[in-house]
This record gives structure tokens, C-alpha cells and sequence, in this order.
């Protein structure tokens, strides 16, 4: 399928501080025409039609009532973390534009980390671990 064919999904950027992790992108690019916000901003005109998703990573792009208007045949927004209270619901909804998530993305690694910190913190491993590197 050609790159225009795939449905068009507004990113942020891919890479650099704030923007999709490259691995992230280019799984994306396997099924979604990928449209930065640096090229929907300099041709609005042309992508607002195209843009049907918008990817949020890391609470990027701000999903604010400016851009859905802009936006005419945005369907769906989803967002690559687990909570969404960043994202002012009744206001997405009121342009008829569902919201995604991963809400049980990093259930068991969190639970892994809160055993691990547990464990940790009952056998007292960070003072061992320094007192046998100064001992």
C-alpha cells in the first residue's frame, strides 16, 4: 500500500526530546502515513483533511479545542500512555473524536519495580551495596 493510501496521523516529531522514540515511528509507519506537526503547521491547508488520528506520546501534541478545529476528519486520538487526564474528554468527545489508550501497558513492570523497591528496602540492599564498594 502506498505511503498517501495509509490513513495520515498527526505526531509531534519523531525523535529528539519530546518526540515519538524512533522504534515507536517506525512500527507507526508500517500502517499510518506519519505527519509532523512542523509539516502540518507549514501546509495546513493540504494535511488538515488528510490527518484522520493524532498520536499522543509523552502528553505531545496538546490536544486543545484549536486543534481539533483545524482538524475536520479527526476520528480518533490515541494516546501511547496509561492515564488520560491530560486530555480534556468531554471536550473531545463533543467533536465526535474517540480517545485510545494502554491502560494496562505497564501493569507488570510498575508491580515488578514496586516489589523490587519492597525487597530492596526490607533487606537494606542499597547500604550493602554501598558499604562493599567502601569497605
Amino acid at each position: 500500500m502506498a505511503e498517501e493510501e495509509l490513513p495520515a496521523v498527526l505526531i509531534l516529531d519523531i525523535g529528539g526530546t519530546h518526540g515519538v522514540l524512533e522504534d515507536i515511528a517506525a512500527l507507526l509507519k508500517k500502517h499510518f502515513h506519519l505527519i509532523t506537526m512542523k509539516e502540518f503547521l507549514g501546509n495546513k491547508e493540504e494535511m488538515r483533511k488528510k490527518i484522520q488520528s493524532v498520536f499522543v506520546f509523552e502528553c505531545r501534541p496538546t490536544i486543545d479545542r484549536d486543534l481539533l478545529e483545524s482538524l475536520p476528519n479527526l476520528k480518533v486520538i490515541g494516546n501511547s500512555g496509561v492515564g488520560v487526564d491530560h486530555l480534556d474528554l468531554k471536550m473531545i468527545s463533543s467533536f465526535g473524536v474517540k480517545v485510545t489508550n494502554t491502560p494496562h501497558a505497564v501493569a507488570d513492570p510498575t508491580a515488578d519495580i514496586g516489589m523490587a523497591l519492597m525487597l530492596a528496602s526490607a533487606r537494606r540492599l542499597v547500604e550493602g551495596n554501598v558499604l562493599h564498594f567502601l569497605g
